[in-house]
């Protein structure tokens, strides 16, 4: 039983979208030297756009529970935070993969 809904997540919501932006150049490199602070801010920007996709896939289920929505309204919302949550773990599986990789090394 879902008590409070994906929105319990704390993270930081409010970019439009979905993590595959980020995927299809949503986010510039910042020009620069601070490209630390650049990836941090992508990441973040991929998690938002990630939880506000599962909150609108969210919200739209409930409302075709109410019969408020259509089945592709709820169909089409699913298939992209099933998208976006895809996109989130293959990003998750590459951060964990370097950083294995960069523990692995000599100084």
């Amino acid at each position: 039983m879902i008590v409070s809904g994906i929105g319990a997540l704390n993270l930081k919501p409010g970019l439009s979208g979905t993590a595959t932006d980020l995927l299809q150049g949503g986010v510039a490199p910042a020009t620069g030297g601070n490209l630390g602070t650049s990836f941090a801010e992508a990441l973040s920007q991929a998690a938002s756009k990630t939880v506000n996709t599962l909150q609108n896939a969210e919200q739209v289920s409930m409302q075709a529970l109410k019969g408020d929505a259509d089945t592709r309204q709820v169909v089409d919302a699913v298939m992209s935070a099933q998208q976006a949550l895809q996109t989130a773990v293959a990003i998750r599986d590459k951060v964990v993969s370097a950083y294995l990789e960069v523990s692995r090394m000599g100084i």
